[in-house]
């Protein structure tokens, strides 16, 4: 992430509508797939300064994993929650985790596959995943190199992803369908002029109101209607039983 859009993190995933809107599908799916009593323990892979801890707190006992140093607070109210390591083979907790959350990570990783081969094999008995990526390589813009992404997803590439690292697949769906519609317009005006990624900004108050109505009204279209298309892929699986030999 580039290091002043990291600084200004904490205030963008409070303040932003679409922060906002994110947290509220995914708290929305995650009541629907938990299981009475709740997971236990929750993981959550690429989780900053743990600014999503409070609510997943409803869900089971919190613990992080964050790679960059830069985004924790050391006096953060979540810090001793967080391993401030990378996420690879070499993360071996003493426990598994009954739900594991990979938000808006998988596009930044050289080695995807691994990654998520390594969350799978820290998944408790019965388990679950729950993963967001952004959707569409047609959707690319400057936003993207400014988030050091690496790639964008599909349905049938995140299953090829998802099948390579022993992750079965409860339900997948886009989100965001509006802002899937601003990106190609975004990106067609990128490529008709040069200029540098631009910082995302809060909306006026207004506007910032606005686009979460907006955003409930599509969500609960898009509920009704699964849509082929989105600006983001959410994905919820589990760890598939390994084949056996003979």
């Amino acid at each position: 992430m580039d290091q002043e859009y990291g600084s200004r993190y904490r205030e963008l995933y409070r303040r932003h509508w679409w922060w906002r809107a994110r947290e509220s599908v995914i708290l929305g799916e995650l009541r629907r797939l938990c299981p009475a009593g709740g997971w236990g323990r929750v993981l959550d892979i690429g989780c900053g300064d743990g600014l999503f801890f409070d609510a997943l707190s409803e869900f089971g006992r919190v613990e992080g994993v964050e790679s960059e140093a830069a985004l924790l607070d050391p006096g953060g109210k979540w810090r001793d929650a967080i391993h401030a390591v990378p996420f690879d083979e070499r993360f071996q907790p003493p426990h598994r985790f009954g739900l594991i959350l990979l938000l808006d990570v998988l596009e930044h990783l050289d080695r995807p596959v691994a990654a998520l081969r390594q969350a799978v094999k820290l998944l408790a008995p019965g388990g679950v995943l729950l993963i967001t990526v952004p959707a569409f390589e047609s959707l690319w813009t400057r936003h993207d190199d400014l988030n050091h992404h690496l790639r964008r997803y599909r349905r049938p590439n995140f299953r090829a992803l998802a099948r390579e690292a022993g992750m079965g697949i409860y339900r997948e769906r886009y989100l965001f369908q509006s802002v899937a519609v601003a990106k190609l317009v975004t990106r067609a005006v990128e490529s008709a002029r040069s200029a540098p990624p631009v910082l995302p900004a809060i909306p006026a108050e207004w506007c910032n109101r606005l686009l979460t109505v907006l955003h409930r009204a599509e969500t609960r279209v898009a509920s009704a209607v699964p849509m082929p298309f989105g600006s983001s892929l959410l994905v919820s699986g589990f760890a598939e039983a390994p084949a056996r030999e003979g």
